[in-house]
């Protein structure tokens, strides 16, 4: 019996183990299947990023099309049409990034939950009720219109679906064995959403309800000197001196005699996308340059991921031929050049999103009140599918602004504010985005990339352009609501048709510039044009420090060459400490505490002889910043209801204040009986500093170097611990032109030299091609990256002889 009852309970074991390694723990994957030593983890290492010679045995095109790779694993497809090129795009992009390419699909149209459960419910619902996925749908009306855009996301999808049909368990990324997922099909529409995701983290930036808090407590006066005001140094995308040669829509609305002024409001509980996110562009003629033609630049400031943001690609047909870096979910090049001219991209920032209160009839919510009548509301069901859960159904409302955003509780006793807030947002406008840079791919002059962007919608841009027969343009596109000054700025009245939006500014009429005298433009994010400009675009534009820094250095420099913007995107200059740090210093002196007083006062005079420079080796930088901030939240802090949300000044104007107005009363903290001087607030500020710099690095000031303090990290799109690239060592800062800061900068540093005997381009991002953490194309180009080096772009113009150079990895026929 011992015997038959060991053999019983083994086998009653194994099963057990059995059992458990094929269940999920968690959000755990089965132990078995993930640890399997053929199909698990194991399988995703990799020691060349391409391998092998792939025939796709199916006819899925008309033509053959033939995918070469270079020695960094960027892929260069030859096909005959269109319809094949973006077919065999939508396969190799997929082949390197289709994890990453589902992420952020499911993260754009609020559908994470289905993977990761009930935790990111409220993160799907607000994506939803933002109207990401109605916006989505709206945008596949308008493509429809345009045959060749929909057959190429068409196409695309057909590719990335015939790469996701050849996998296997054991050949699915990481990713999805760590979740316990499996690929989804992909559809036309993810690409459409994706381009909408972009006018989200580019275009849905909005203070509305924080300026009309910070109005009720200020006043209009504050708010125009504080929050409107443009600082002296501001210099505007378009040159000053440039004409506007055109006659402004005569109708614009009138502003109402009183703005409408809501009372303190609760915050709108969105996901913002990151103030930082920017760019810094720049272009010159051949009159500044050694070789007589033009030379651009861009490097496009977002949040820095493993994998990148970007994917490296070259795509070529009998009539264009582009490189650059497209999105994974797009087809086309979004930033690149072609054998003709090139073109760059930063973030304009104009307001196109405006918030409305809205008064409701009753309780139902069925009826609200516009221009003195009661119009109906529209609904719109929206199902959040739940990993291990039920389903959540979320009923959207909406209004002729756009869907309304609802207090999840109901008003308490007495109190009789409007908390419903209705939404106008430029994203969710029917738009065709991808038609303009289909056109950018195949343009060949001026005239064709200042008609690519004339259909061109949302995230508004700042364009620089440069062409081989010598132009150098900068093109604002988008589309810009007609508004009466200072409109949108706050909430605005939704019974009141002087605040809807009445038409738009016509795409002539936008900021524009081309081949102006002084040899040079360039864009990064500030005010896009003089205050002579015509229209409003809104008043929170980045900082000047960029833009001003790039343009003193364009002024000096003659005989440019590729190396020059090199270095140029490296610059680790700080206008902001130029002005603000001598100030700093100055109220110490002044005041009735003796400075030897101060802990680490030694720091002071390498303080006074720092050059400014955010060098990741030094300590000035770190010391200045943390001081800076302390000086900052003693400045308004005291000033602020933090009960609410609201708007305060940003640090150029705060800059411009100490330098200006080193007497202002609005260095007094209002909370005390005794009357605070600047020179009060530097020295209760440097002490925090030194304070929070010893508590967080020690007390051995040599361990508060930039770099550390700075801590760039570039995370895995998922935050998986492990796949992150931790601790890089970096120089720059928020307002330098190597905007670095913690893990947000620049996404793609690119330079184009526009030589009429060929067109060259140099260019690196943060990463790899690969978005396999088993690959060692994972993090190719980081340490390039890191240390401002750049490629130099394997720009083909036709197929390799014998594959010289190139391995032919993918052939479809």
């Amino acid at each position: 019996m011992p015997k038959y009852l060991s053999l019983i309970l083994s086998s009653l074991l194994l099963i057990a183990v059995v059992w458990l390694l094929s269940m999920p723990l968690g959000p755990l994957p089965p132990a078995g299947s993930f640890f399997h030593p053929v199909q698990g983890f194991w399988a995703n290492a990799e020691t060349q990023p391409v391998t092998g010679l792939i025939e796709f045995p199916e006819s899925a095109v008309s033509a053959p099309v033939e995918v070469y790779y270079d020695e960094r694993g960027v892929p260069h497809i030859f096909a005959e049409n269109d319809e094949d090129l973006y077919f065999a795009q939508g396969y190799v992009t997929a082949r390197d990034r289709l994890f990453q390419m589902e992420l952020q699909i499911r993260g754009a149209g609020g559908m994470l939950a289905e993977w990761l459960g009930p935790d990111l419910v409220e993160y799907d619902r607000n994506q939803r009720r933002l109207g990401m996925l109605y916006g989505a749908e709206s945008a596949m009306e308008e493509i429809g219109n345009h045959p060749e855009i929909a057959s190429a996301i068409q196409a695309y999808a057909d590719g990335v679906n015939a790469f996701i049909s050849s996998l296997r368990y054991e050949t699915y990324p990481i990713e999805y064995k760590l979740l316990n997922v499996e690929p989804a099909e992909w559809r036309p529409l993810n690409t459409a959403l994706l381009l909408k995701y972009m006018t989200q983290m580019l275009a849905a930036r909005n203070s509305d309800v924080a300026t009309s808090n910070t109005l009720a407590r200020f006043g209009e006066e504050f708010v125009d000197n504080y929050l409107s005001e443009r600082p002296d140094l501001m210099d505007p995308i378009i040159p000053p001196d440039t004409p506007w040669n055109f006659n402004p829509v005569p109708d614009i609305p009138v502003a109402p005699d009183t703005l409408y002024q809501p009372s303190f409001s609760d915050p709108i509980e969105l996901w913002q996308p990151d103030r930082l996110n920017g760019s810094n562009n720049w272009v010159v003629d051949g009159s500044k340059t050694a070789g007589g033609y033009p030379i651009l630049s861009n490097d496009m400031h977002l949040n820095m991921s493993m994998p990148s943001i970007w994917y490296e690609v070259q795509l070529q047909t009998p009539d264009h031929n582009a490189y650059g870096v497209s999105l994974q979910g797009t087809p086309t090049i979004i930033v690149g050049f072609n054998e003709r001219i090139a073109w760059g991209s930063t973030n304009t920032g104009a307001d196109v999103m405006d918030w409305y209160e809205i008064t409701f009839r009753d309780e139902n919510r069925s009826e609200y009140l516009h221009d003195g009548e009661w119009k109906p509301v529209e609904s719109r069901l929206e199902i959040i599918q739940v990993n291990g859960a039920e389903a959540v159904i979320d009923t959207l409302l909406f209004t002729h602004h756009g869907p309304v955003y609802q207090t999840r509780e109901p008003l308490p006793p007495g109190r009789t504010i409007q908390r419903d807030h209705a939404l106008r947002w430029i994203g969710h406008d029917p738009s065709n985005e991808l038609l303009t840079f289909y056109k950018l791919n195949r343009a060949e002059n001026y005239e064709d990339f200042h008609e690519a962007f004339r259909t061109y919608k949302a995230p508004a841009q700042n364009m620089n352009f440069a062409s081989v027969e010598g132009d150098i343009a900068m093109q604002t596109g988008g589309v810009f609501p007609l508004k009466w000054r200072h409109q949108g700025r706050t909430v605005g009245d939704g019974s009141d048709p002087r605040y809807d939006w009445h038409g738009f500014v016509p795409y002539d009429h936008n900021p524009r510039a081309l081949n102006p005298d002084r040899g040079y433009l360039s864009a990064a994010n500030q005010f896009p044009a003089a205050e002579s400009y015509p229209y409003y675009l809104g008043d929170d534009f980045a900082p000047f420090e960029r833009g001003r820094r790039i343009n003193d250095l364009l002024a000096e420099m003659d005989e440019i060459t590729v190396d020059d913007f090199r270095e140029m995107l490296m610059d680790s200059y700080s206008y902001h400490a130029e002005l603000a740090l001598p100030v700093m210093l100055e109220a110490l002196m002044e005041s009735v505490e003796t400075v030897e007083n101060l802990p680490m006062a030694g720091l002071l005079d390498q303080l006074a002889s720092w050059d400014f420079m955010n060098h990741g080796d030094e300590i000035e930088p770190s010391v200045f910043y943390i001081w800076w901030g302390h000086l900052y939240d003693a400045i308004w802090g005291s000033k602020y209801d933090l009960e609410h949300a609201m708007r305060r000044p940003d640090r150029d104007i705060t800059a411009d204040l100490l330098v200006q107005n080193p007497e202002s009363v609005l260095f007094d903290d209002p909370s005390t009986d005794s009357r605070e001087s600047l020179a009060d607030l530097a020295h209760s500020s440097y002490r925090e500093a030194i304070r929070e710099l010893r508590n967080r690095y020690g007390d051995d000031p040599q361990s508060w170097q930039w770099s550390r303090v700075n801590n760039t990290t570039l995370n895995h799109i998922a935050q998986i611990n492990g796949f992150e690239i931790p601790d890089l060592s970096t120089d720059g800062g928020r307002e330098s032109i190597n905007a670095i800061r913690g893990s947000h900068g620049p996404s793609w540093r690119m330079v184009v030299e526009l030589d009429p005997e060929g067109v060259r381009g140099y260019g690196v991002y943060p990463g790899g091609q690969s978005g396999n953490p088993g690959s060692r194309a994972y993090d190719q180009f980081v340490e390039t990256w890191r240390t401002g080096e750049l490629y130099e772009l394997d720009f083909m113009r036709e197929k390799p002889v014998n594959n010289e150079g190139y391995e032919l990895v993918i052939r479809f026929e």
